[in-house]
């Protein structure tokens, strides 16, 4: 699938012209499905048109959906990109390492997320990636325009393409991002449940499941069998038996 198979995900773009820019160097470099999340703008707009050029096919056929992880349904892998340096667990890479795990699952659909142009992504959005990319620049002005971040990564995609024309990777199921989803939802709820989480610290804890299982890069088969033990554990819980009182 190579660079078919790649989703460009803008959550919230606010500029049409940036959006424009976004479909022309999509283009330029090979790459065409655009998945708009919410946009704030309009992609038929003059402004928008005016910028993509001879790429406004890309715009036209570009998936427009209510949330990210509507967005990434389907996808095996995802990686993000920050607008700025943070203090997260999960290590930063630059595109030029980063992209080629995005590409290692040739026959599968990936995503790469980009943030708003004001303020990114949010923490929450960024749980939904498995890999965190950040483009060093002049820390003197280090942010990046929304279009010259995308063009940098299609970029580094449409080289990494030519390099490997031909993947020799074992064959596995992969589990899509949306299958993972519901487990984190159902583990979550048992954890509070037995009280192992508390509602005040439950989204810090549990990003930190979520590295941690990103890391395992789980199988459709491992991802059943996490939730037919949280299911177990469930039934064991309603339907233990409270001792005898002496």
């Amino acid at each position: 699938m190579g660079l078919a198979g790649i989703k460009i995900v803008l959550v919230e773009p606010a500029g049409p012209l940036n959006l424009g820019s976004v479909a022309r160097v999509m283009k330029n470099f090979g790459l065409q499905n655009l998945v708009l999340v919410n946009p704030q703008c309009d992609r038929s707009s003059f402004e928008a048109l005016k910028m993509a050029v001879h790429a406004k096919d890309i715009l036209a056929n570009a998936i427009i959906v209510p949330t990210l992880p509507q967005a990434l349904a389907g996808c095996v892998r995802a990686a993000a990109t920050l607008g700025r340096d943070c203090s997260w667990e999960i290590p930063l890479d630059s595109p030029r390492k980063a992209l080629p795990w995005l590409l290692a699952e040739p026959d599968k659909p990936v995503a790469l997320i980009f943030g708003r142009e004001d303020r990114g992504l949010t923490n929450e959005e960024l749980n939904y990636a498995q890999r965190l990319i950040y483009i060093p620049a002049n820390p003197d002005y280090p942010s990046l325009n929304l279009a010259t971040a995308v063009a940098i990564c299609c970029y580094e995609l449409s080289q990494l393409a030519e390099t490997f024309p031909n993947y020799d990777i074992p064959a596995t199921e992969a589990a899509t991002l949306d299958v993972v989803e519901p487990y984190y939802q159902e583990l979550e709820s048992l954890l509070l449940s037995i009280g192992y989480l508390y509602p005040h610290t439950a989204a810090s804890r549990m990003e930190k499941f979520r590295h941690l299982y990103n890391r395992a890069h789980l199988q459709t088969t491992e991802v059943a069998m996490l939730r037919g033990m949280l299911r177990q554990i469930e039934w064991a819980l309603k339907n233990q038996t409270q001792p005898d009182n002496l």
